[in-house]
């Protein structure tokens, strides 16, 4: 029975999912998704509670499949300006391949528990490259700094030079090596 209600679980948050993608959050409806995952809505609202707690539960669930490719990245050996391009290059490429879903994680109005949730996964994203800020640090590969605070930066760069592209669908070529250029040079990196 646990196995049933766990699959019905999973299939109503990847309806959920694949709607977000394609119209983001405010183009979703409680009905729609369950029409898409082929439940009754009366079933959406036994596993959830409201359309927020089906969002925040989407976010999640999206949002961590981004942060491990990020993290993964930021692991592979290398110098602290590979590693940080690997990062970026690994975010900003990924969501470029989608957009809509990568505008709907970044910038899209939500829900205060989507926005939450949100918040909960910039600081995952800034741990990642404050990792990488203080072992370069320690290294004397980069000038003395706050790792937190400039990896945040590099965070609040990285969603907001895509925000425009993803919301218009349309980015310029150079984004990604400029985006990169602009936050290896940010944190001292040769």
């Amino acid at each position: 029975m646990q196995e049933r209600l766990d699959a019905t679980r999973a299939a109503i948050v990847a309806a959920a999912q694949t709607l977000v993608a394609e119209r983001g959050y405010a183009g979703c409806s409680v009905a729609l998704v369950a029409t898409s995952a082929g439940v009754a809505t009366g079933t959406v609202y036994r596993h959830f509670p409201d359309k927020g707690a089906l969002f925040a539960e989407v976010f999640r669930t999206a949002t961590q499949r981004e942060v491990d490719a990020v993290a993964a990245a930021a692991a592979k050996p290398g110098t602290v300006a590979e590693r940080v391009e690997a990062s970026v290059e690994t975010f900003a490429r990924r969501a470029l391949k989608a957009p809509r879903l990568a505008y709907a994680l970044i910038a899209e109005p939500v829900d205060p528990r989507v926005e939450a949730e949100r918040l909960t996964y910039r600081r995952a994203y800034r741990d990642i490259f404050a990792a990488l800020i203080d072992d370069a640090v320690a290294a004397g590969d980069l000038p003395p700094q706050d790792a937190q605070v400039s990896a945040a930066a590099v965070v609040g760069a990285m969603a907001e030079a895509l925000v425009v592209p993803l919301h218009a669908g349309v980015a310029s070529r150079r984004v990604v090596p400029d985006l990169v250029t602009f936050i290896t040079r940010s944190i001292g990196a040769r």
